[in-house]
């Protein structure tokens, strides 16, 4: 959950990069302790991420979730000079902004995209996307997902905001059905796996 104030992007930008920066430490050491990748890899473990980001589809919080980085000289930065302070969390392993980016190295789609959901926050004075899910693309792959409220239900219902006694949160459900893709195995010999070949 990411600060609410709407006049504080910079601070909600900052602290998804604190969270993911803290995601990678947790998918490192879990990656070194199952012995998954020996490269350091970021996507050896697949990753689903459900959050209030309390930012809207064009924020720089969803830009850097999504694309896997954010100019230093992004606007929700507010000209604020973040970009000495943001390289400790430059999540792919890079120790500097040279390139004017703060980066991640998560490879992360959102389950509902091309405005699926015409809103997640419903409440009399606004209405809006604010909820998540992403994915990691390598691993997993969307199935279904639960859409909006019929439009035509509220209006019928008289909910102009929420929290109504027919809706108790002025947050919709999100709900994504997840595939998740298994890595070809090894080809097998009298039922065993064996070692791949170098």
């Amino acid at each position: 959950h990411m600060h609410w104030d709407p006049e504080y992007s910079d601070v909600k930008l900052v602290q998804t990069m604190m969270f993911l920066s803290e995601v990678k430490n947790i998918v490192d050491k879990a990656t070194r302790s199952f012995k998954l990748s020996s490269s350091g890899e970021t996507n050896a473990i697949p990753l689903v991420l459900c959050a209030d980001l309390n930012s809207l589809p064009d924020s720089g919080v969803v830009e850097y979730l999504s694309t896997g980085g954010v100019d230093c000289t992004h606007k929700d930065f507010k000209e604020l000079r973040y970009s000495d302070s943001l390289t400790k969390f430059n999540c792919n392993g890079k120790n500097s902004t040279s390139n004017g980016r703060i980066t991640h190295g998560f490879k992360l789609k959102s389950a509902y995209e091309n405005g699926l959901m015409p809103y997640t926050n419903y409440t009399f004075d606004f209405k809006g996307v604010i909820d998540y899910i992403f994915y990691s693309k390598p691993h997993l792959n969307v199935l279904g997902i639960l859409g909006p409220l019929d439009p035509h239900w509220l209006v019928e219902n008289n909910v102009s905001g929420c929290p109504h006694p027919h809706i108790p949160s002025d947050h919709f459900s999100l709900f994504a059905q997840l595939e998740l893709l298994l890595p070809a195995l090894p080809p097998q010999v009298n039922g065993l796996h064996l070692p791949a070949r170098r």
